[in-house]
């Protein structure tokens, strides 16, 4: 059979072209989907993590791997939009961090993308997981220590102030563990003899409103729920506070870092280290049904002693020798 050269180019070509594609596809990088409920300005130190974690993996960002990233900006009614244009965008992975809220849109959008959450509430009671050892489906993740600790940073908040009979506290409505974390703190206020008040606020434009309402309700001290809102806020938190001259505790060491009084809770970086670290377990082709849920709890004290200084108090000798980390 005799080939004609321009057949024997156009074949050439075509070669060329094919192999051109299958070279593009095997360099194609994978894309992760980060959903997050807050805003990319109060969860940079969550993302550095997270990256860290990758990178334990093998996997760095804009080389070997690609982040899309989708923000709430506190409003949880935009969830299940962005899961689903993820879920469209057809994404290896999707990170689901913050509120429960985000992991509850992400395995509402789909049941065939890995999912991989980090959040401070019991999947399992969530309806994310079937258990903790056997996540089952396509969600596994990393929790943590959370409404657990609410009544212990009472208690500290009452060793520090035992003078203070009015508390305030500070809750986002929108997320699902706020009743029972508000009864629980009820309880314990009730037992201490302490009046507690909350405050509702679901965007970080009502923080200014929220600390006002706690001068008017002559709050000695005040302390927060956990919730992705308030950890992404710690900074706004830390300057109101400081203006109103209003104590309290919190639920992330970064808000000590610039200018809290004090933190008792576990450490959030540790956990969205380890959220990067089984993204990257996944995307190396493990499936989340066989990566347990993983439970951060080691828990930190740390205090300010400048913010101390400022607000003119005196943290007892015994409070101070339990601190993990002293920031003079």
């Amino acid at each position: 059979m005799t080939m004609r050269r321009r057949d024997f180019v156009t074949l050439l070509g075509g070669a060329a072209a094919a192999w051109v594609r299958a070279a593009h596809a095997q360099t194609r990088v994978p894309v992760i989907g980060f959903l997050g409920s807050t805003s990319p300005k109060g969860y940079g130190h969550q993302v550095v993590a997270f990256r860290q974690g990758l990178e334990d993996r093998g996997y760095i960002e804009n080389r070997n791997v690609a982040i899309e990233f989708r923000w709430a900006e506190n409003q949880y009614d935009r969830l299940p939009a962005l899961a689903a244009a993820l879920v469209q965008r057809r994404v290896a992975v999707i990170v689901a961090a913050g509120a429960v809220n985000v992991a509850l849109a992400a395995k509402a959008a789909t049941a065939t993308i890995p999912i991989v959450f980090g959040l401070g509430s019991d999947p399992v009671q969530a309806g994310l997981v079937t258990s903790l050892s056997r996540p089952g489906g396509n969600l596994t993740g990393i929790t943590r220590l959370s409404r657990e600790l609410l009544s212990k940073r009472l208690e500290i908040l009452r060793e520090l102030l035992p003078n203070v009979t009015a508390i305030g506290l500070l809750v986002n409505p929108n997320n699902p563990n706020t009743e029972a974390s508000v009864r629980e703190l009820q309880r314990s206020a009730q037992v201490a003899g302490w009046t507690l008040h909350p405050v509702a606020v679901t965007t970080e434009s009502d923080l200014d409103k929220a600390f006002a309402t706690l001068v008017q309700l002559k709050a000695g001290a005040f302390l927060h729920t956990t919730d992705a809102l308030f950890n992404s806020q710690s900074d706004q938190m830390v300057a109101l506070a400081i203006d109103h001259h209003i104590p309290g505790i919190y639920s992330e060491r970064t808000a000590v870092e610039v200018g809290g009084l004090m933190s008792y809770a576990t450490n959030l970086k540790d956990a969205y280290r380890q959220v990067g670290i089984y993204a990257g377990r996944i995307l190396n082709g493990e499936k989340p049904a066989d990566l347990p849920v993983q439970q951060v709890t080691k828990v930190e004290l740390i205090i300010n002693l400048k913010a101390a200084k400022a607000l003119g108090i005196t943290f007892p000798p015994a409070l101070l020798a339990r601190a993990d980390e002293v920031i003079e």
